[in-house]
């Protein structure tokens, strides 16, 4: 199975940007579909952005369509997440998560009950 470490997160102004980083060890990275997932104080948890396998597929909660995007490089078993344009309501814990699609590169999973493994998460504040 995989595991799956986070870096990036930070304390930023509105309107600056980061790159979140997970890198994946002890899973073939290159079968697993990726998401990043967050979570505030108080809500639920969002899938903010997923991705398919292969990288072919990608899909964005309306919120940050347009400032965030999610990359990977299964070379280097690392998933990133670049967020431009913060604010304050990106606030929020961001965990990367995986979720195990074999050779299958339909799978872009957009709800986070469908992923089986997940980071630690890192910590994203911004500041108005």
């Amino acid at each position: 199975q995989v595991q799956l470490v986070e870096s990036g997160g930070g304390l930023v102004q509105a309107g600056d940007s980061l790159r979140l980083s997970c890198a994946a060890s002890g899973g073939t990275f290159s079968t697993y579909a990726v998401g990043w997932v967050r979570q505030a104080p108080g809500k639920e948890q969002q899938v903010v952005a997923a991705m398919s396998r292969s990288g072919g597929k990608t899909d964005y909660v309306d919120s940050v369509q347009g400032r965030c995007t999610i990359s990977r490089d299964n070379d280097q078993n690392t998933v990133y997440l670049q967020m431009n344009s913060l604010i304050p309501e990106d606030t929020a814990v961001y965990s990367c998560a995986a979720r195990f699609v074999g050779i299958s590169d339909a799978y872009v999973s957009t709800r986070s009950f469908e992923f089986q493994y997940w980071g630690q998460g890192t910590q994203v504040t911004v500041s108005s």
